[in-house]
């Protein structure tokens, strides 16, 4: 394996990892209606866990509620409770059609709270990409080892490979101070 099949292997797995970051940090709840806070949330239906998204339509027809409608009437209570166990918060309505979730506004103990998470989100990011970089440098280690790149091209790809550790930690950084802003802004 070469250095620059290396380098492209952890531009694929950095912007993953930041991807990820992105879309747990969209599913927390700033005080409107989002899809994205309920559509990955687990529910346990027909003796397994599905995302809600794959067993009802969810409409967002105001800023500050979310209609939640499963296909099989019969789940309505499954996902209900799935609502109510989740740290969402949230108080579920049941009409017999539909779950209507209302957003209340954030109150600023909720934004505290939720400051918390964004951090620990970003530390979990910043985790996943230093298993990222050591992975890497074994691979580099091993292809060394077995004489497909020399020893001065692993020490080249062990420096570029830092940038980009560098750049992404940066970019992880920055996402979680936007997500705290957005949140703590009334």
């Amino acid at each position: 394996m070469s250095i620059s099949e290396l380098l492209d292997l952890a531009d694929d797995h950095l912007a993953k990892a930041l991807e990820r970051l992105k879309t747990e940090l969209s599913g927390l709840q700033i005080g409107r209606a989002s899809a994205t806070l309920v559509e990955n949330l687990q529910v346990e239906i027909y003796g397994a866990s599905q995302p809600i998204r794959n067993i009802a339509n969810i409409g967002i027809p105001d800023p500050k509620t979310i209609f939640i409608e499963p296909w099989d009437k019969s789940n309505l209570a499954a996902v209900e409770k799935g609502l109510r166990d989740s740290a969402l918060g949230l108080n579920p309505n049941n009409d017999g059609l539909r779950i209507i979730l209302n957003i209340p506004p954030l109150t600023e103990e909720r934004r505290k709270t939720l400051t918390k998470l964004v951090s620990e989100f970003a530390e979990n990011a910043k985790i996943a990409v230093r298993r990222i970089r050591e992975d890497l440098r074994k691979k580099a280690k091993a292809a060394t080892e077995t004489e497909q790149i020399g020893e001065d091209e692993e020490k080249l790809f062990d420096k570029k490979l830092q940038e980009k550790i560098n750049v992404t930690n940066e970019q992880i950084e920055a996402t979680a101070k936007q997500k705290t802003d957005e949140m703590l802004k009334i």
